[in-house]
C-alpha cells in the first residue's frame, strides 16, 4: 500500500478496505511499520516494538471485529498485554512483562485491531508532557523542538504523524485531552465508569483516570467507543448505558444546544492569547450553527480542587511505587524513579488519611456543583490548555522546586510537605489549568482541533458535557468536524 493512500483513511476507512478486499491486514501493518521505521528516529514516539508479532496476527485469522486489520498503538502505561513489556516510563518497572491482557485490551484484540508496539509515556503520567528520563522525549511533528504533550504525548505524536489512524491513551488529568490539543487531534475522555479498567484494578487514581484513544475523525473516537465501553465483572462504578451506538451519534442532528463558554482559567491563573483566541473563535462558529451561546462559568472553590487533585495524586503514586515493588519482586528507592516522583510520593506517604477523605469530598462536591450548571448549560467550551505546544524542557523544574525538593528530603515535615505541594502544583497544573476539574467530577469532555496558531500550531478547544452524555459531545463535535474539516491538515514534520 503507497503512503498516500494509507494516509487518506481513518480506522473506519481502513477498516472497510478490508473487508471489502481491497487490502489485507499484513498491507496495512507492513505500511504503519514502514511510517514508524521512516520517522521515528526524529520523534521517538513509539519506545516498545511487536512488529515482527503484529505481522504474524495480521497474516493470520484475526477476529471479525468491527475494526479487523487496522493497526494501532498502546500507552506505555495502565493497558497490560500478556507478554509485552509495559514500564510505565519508570526504571522501576523496566522489563516488567504481565502475563495476562487488560479488559480493554481483550476489547482492542476482539474488535480486530492489530497492537504494533507501545507508545511513550511520562513517567506513571504524572506530568503533562512525554518526556522521561527512561525512554527520552517524544518530539511533537508539528514542530520537533515542542513537546506533544502528555502523559499520553507518544500516541498523540503518532497519531499526528501517521503511523496509525488511532491510538490508546490514559486520562487522569487531561492526558488525552492535552495530547490531543498538541498535536491537532480528536481526544475524547469518556465518563467515569464507562470504559474497563480490570482485572487487575478496580480504578487508577481514585477514579481520576479514564482510558479511549486519540484519533484523527471523531467517528473513530465513536467507533472506538462502541467497541470497547461498558463494565467489566467487579467495577465499581459504571456509567449510564448509551441510548443508542456511539457511532449512530455522529452526523445526527444536535438540535440546539444550549452552551456556556469561558475564556477564564478554571483552576490554573491565566491562559495566552492563543487559547482566548481559539475559544473566542469556536463560539463565533457554534453561534453561527444556530447554537444557544452564553459566557458562563460554574461557582467553584479552585484552591480546594487543586489541593484535593494534588492530594489525590500523589497518594496514589505512592501506591503505584508500592505496585511496582510487588510486581517485581524489587525495592523501589530514590534511585529506581524521577525526582519529582519520588518527592510526589513522598509527600502521599507523609499526608493523613483524613486529608484524602477531604479531597475525595472535594471532588464529589465540585461534581453536584458541575451537575446543577448543566441543569441550564448542555455543553461547556473552554480551552483545552494554557495555549499553544510548549517547548521540550519547559516543565524542567527550576531552582525553588528542586531546593523545596531537598528540604522535603532533610524535613518530611507536614508544613514543608504543604509548601512543596503547592510549589509542585502550580509547576504542574499552570498548563492545564481546564482539563483536570472534569477528572475529578467525572464527566465526559473532549478536546477539538478547530484553532491553530498564525504560526501553524494546533491549539485544542475543550468540550465537556453532563456525566454519561458522550452522545452531545459526539453530535456537536461531528459537526463542528463537518463545518471545519481538520482531516487532511497534517504537520510539515514528519
Amino acid at each position: 500500500m503507497e503512503p498516500t493512500e494509507y494516509l487518506a483513511h481513518d480506522a473506519i476507512g481502513l477498516a472497510h478496505l478490508v473487508r471489502d478486499g481491497a487490502a489485507h491486514p499484513t498491507e496495512l501493518v507492513d505500511a504503519a511499520i514502514d511510517r514508524i521505521r521512516e520517522h521515528d528516529g526524529r520523534l521517538n514516539a513509539v519506545v516498545h516494538e511487536r512488529f515482527e508479532r503484529a505481522r504474524e496476527e495480521a497474516a493470520a485469522d484475526l477476529p471479525d471485529g468491527p475494526l479487523r486489520g487496522v493497526p494501532f498503538l498502546l500507552k506505555n502505561l495502565g493497558t497490560e498485554m500478556a507478554g509485552e513489556v509495559i514500564d510505565s516510563g519508570s526504571r522501576s518497572l523496566e522489563g516488567h512483562v504481565p502475563r495476562r491482557d487488560a479488559e480493554l485490551v481483550a476489547r482492542y484484540r476482539a474488535a480486530g485491531l492489530v497492537v504494533l508496539g507501545r507508545t511513550n509515556a511520562s513517567e506513571f503520567g504524572l506530568q503533562p508532557t512525554t518526556e522521561p528520563e527512561l525512554h527520552g522525549p517524544t518530539r511533537n511533528p508539528w514542530d520537533t523542538t515542542l513537546s506533544p504533550g502528555g502523559s499520553s504525548g507518544g500516541s498523540g505524536a503518532a497519531v499526528a504523524a501517521g503511523y496509525a489512524p488511532a491510538a490508546q491513551g490514559g486520562d487522569g488529568g487531561g492526558s488525552i485531552r492535552i495530547p490531543a490539543s498538541a498535536c491537532g487531534l480528536f481526544g475524547l475522555m469518556p465518563s467515569r465508569g464507562r470504559m474497563p479498567l480490570g482485572p487487575d484494578r478496580a480504578e487508577s487514581w481514585m477514579g481520576l483516570t479514564r482510558e479511549h484513544v486519540l484519533t484523527r475523525s471523531v467517528r473513530d473516537s465513536a467507533a472506538f467507543l462502541d467497541a470497547t465501553h461498558g463494565p467489566d465483572p467487579g467495577a465499581p462504578y459504571v456509567a449510564p448505558p448509551p441510548l443508542r451506538p456511539f457511532a449512530d451519534e455522529v452526523g445526527a442532528d444536535p438540535g440546539r444546544v444550549r452552551i456556556a463558554v469561558s475564556t477564564r482559567p478554571l483552576l490554573g491563573d491565566e491562559i495566552d492569547g492563543h487559547a482566548v483566541d481559539a475559544v473566542r473563535d469556536a463560539a463565533d462558529l457554534l453561534s453561527d450553527l444556530g447554537h444557544d451561546v452564553v459566557e458562563a462559568e460554574p461557582g467553584l472553590d479552585r484552591d480546594a480542587l487543586v489541593g484535593a487533585f494534588v492530594t489525590v495524586v500523589t497518594a496514589s503514586l505512592a501506591a503505584q511505587l508500592d505496585e511496582a515493588a510487588a510486581r517485581t519482586g524489587r525495592d523501589v528507592g530514590a534511585g529506581d524513579v524521577e525526582e519529582a516522583t519520588w518527592i510526589a510520593a513522598l509527600i502521599g506517604r507523609k499526608a493523613p488519611a483524613a486529608d484524602l477523605v477531604t479531597a475525595l469530598e472535594t471532588t464529589r462536591s465540585a461534581a453536584r456543583t458541575m451537575a446543577a450548571f448543566h441543569d441550564h448549560h448542555d455543553l461547556f467550551v473552554t480551552s483545552t490548555t494554557v495555549g499553544a505546544p510548549l517547548p521540550l524542557g519547559a516543565l524542567d523544574l527550576g531552582r525553588a522546586e528542586e531546593a523545596a525538593m531537598g528540604v522535603v528530603r532533610r524535613m518530611p515535615l507536614r508544613p514543608v510537605l504543604r509548601m512543596v505541594v503547592d510549589q509542585l502544583a502550580g509547576t504542574f497544573l499552570d498548563p492545564i489549568p481546564n482539563t483536570p476539574l472534569f477528572n475529578m467530577t467525572g464527566q465526559p469532555a473532549a478536546s477539538v482541533p478547530l484553532h491553530w496558531t498564525a504560526g501553524g500550531l494546533p491549539v485544542g478547544v475543550q468540550v465537556a458535557a453532563r456525566y454519561g452524555d458522550e452522545a452531545a459531545i459526539l453530535r456537536v463535535a461531528a459537526q463542528l468536524e463537518a463545518a471545519r474539516p481538520w482531516f487532511d491538515r497534517r504537520p510539515p514534520t514528519p
